[in-house]
């Protein structure tokens, strides 16, 4: 649903304005520098990119979820790690308070997350819990009105430098599964939170990620999202289910930019005395990747518009997310095809996204994961 498409549309003019002439200039350099400048970032902060998906009433653009589809193509045609630094915010690490938090909550935080004053992350996954969340070994003992709260968690976006911290731990002793597990708001400086340094990766340079050690942390019952003890999966379930529409435009933006890399190399490398674009099994490459990221973007925008018409797109949010992380696996690939010996050698942008979208088929749920989930839910529906 496009609410207002004039006001859209300029809105996505000034945010393409700044992604092309500010952003994409120094993929090259933040790549090899692993680190985005914080003029930049403060740019991210006036633009008021930290806050697409916050609530109007608490200082966000309050995006329907075309809209934030649209966006998200958009920013990913640049270097993924642009929109990973603000991404937290306006996704996954402000979803949680948005579907479930109190209003106290939503009111001490979301205004924050929504200026990118306070940096957001989602720390849900830990080394035996990573698609098999609800095996998560991370406890909170009460004690009184308090939880102490210890465990470690990893592969966590922006933790080496979030301000903010959902975190996610098993509250009732002896339960099992998604019973009993509560999503806690902990803020840095509490005493036994600390985050290592940021862990070396293969792509998606000067996005930080790393651990989250929880040594006996002790906070108040209030720190609860929504209050409501032994409900954090369902809280963890809610948001992914919107981030995962999220994600699959974030894999269209990459495939819709390597497209056109694709072509302009094709006219630029001659071989045998002509633009291998002359070739027709580079036709071919061409043809099949623009065709596969059409398909992925009508996928994408069909099901964020099922969701503002409030329909359930449990099963089409995975069928969204495995598609356009695939297809954009399938273009990377057919780019440095393209982009031959250079595609391979560092310093050039096929080789940079197919570092980059690679992680795309891991998180939010990996590519096998959504397979199984799409299988039941199409089974169950005969039978239902």
């Amino acid at each position: 649903m496009i609410r207002d498409p004039q006001t859209f549309e300029a809105m996505l003019a000034e945010l393409r304005s700044f992604l092309r002439n500010e952003c994409q200039p120094i993929e090259e350099q933040v790549d090899a520098q692993d680190l985005i400048p914080e003029p930049v970032v403060q740019r991210m902060r006036e633009l008021g990119l930290f806050g697409h998906s916050i609530p109007e009433a608490y200082g966000g653009a309050g995006l329907t979820t075309e809209e934030l589809a649209l966006v998200n193509i958009e920013v990913s045609q640049v270097a993924t790690t642009f929109r990973a630094r603000f991404g937290g915010n306006t996704g996954i690490a402000s979803e949680s308070l948005v579907v479930d938090g109190t209003e106290a909550q939503k009111t001490k935080y979301l205004p924050q997350l929504a200026s990118g004053e306070v940096t957001g992350c989602f720390a849900l996954t830990e080394p035996e819990a990573g698609s098999d969340a609800t095996a998560l070994r991370t406890t909170a003992v009460r004690d009184g009105a308090h939880f102490v709260i210890s465990g470690r968690k990893c592969f966590i976006t922006n933790a080496p430098i979030a301000n903010l911290f959902t975190v996610f731990a098993r509250s009732e002793p002896g339960s099992k599964g998604a019973n009993g597990i509560s999503a806690f708001l902990i803020e840095r400086g509490t005493p036994g939170l600390s985050t290592p340094p940021a862990m070396r990766k293969m792509g998606q340079h000067g996005s930080p990620v790393g651990e989250v050690v929880l040594d006996q942390v002790r906070v108040h019952e209030s720190a609860i999202v929504g209050g409501l003890e032994g409900k954090g999966f369902r809280t963890a379930m809610r948001a992914l289910n919107k981030q995962r529409i999220n994600l699959a435009g974030l894999c269209v933006g990459p495939a819709t930019r390597l497209v056109q890399e694709m072509a302009l190399q094709a006219q630029r490398r001659q071989q045998f005395g002509q633009p291998i674009g002359e070739f027709q099994l580079v036709q071919q490459l061409i043809a099949e990747s623009n065709t596969e990221v059409h398909a992925a973007r009508a996928l994408v925008l069909e099901t964020a518009r099922k969701r503002d018409d409030g329909q359930d797109v449990t099963m089409e949010a995975s069928m969204c997310k495995l598609f356009a992380s695939e297809t954009c696996g399938r273009v990377a690939d057919r780019a440095v095809q393209i982009f031959g010996g250079s595609g391979y050698v560092a310093g050039n942008v096929a080789e940079r996204f197919y570092r980059d979208v690679r992680l795309f088929r891991l998180y939010e749920g990996t590519s096998q994961v959504h397979i199984t989930n799409i299988a039941k839910r199409t089974m169950a529906a005969l039978t239902s």
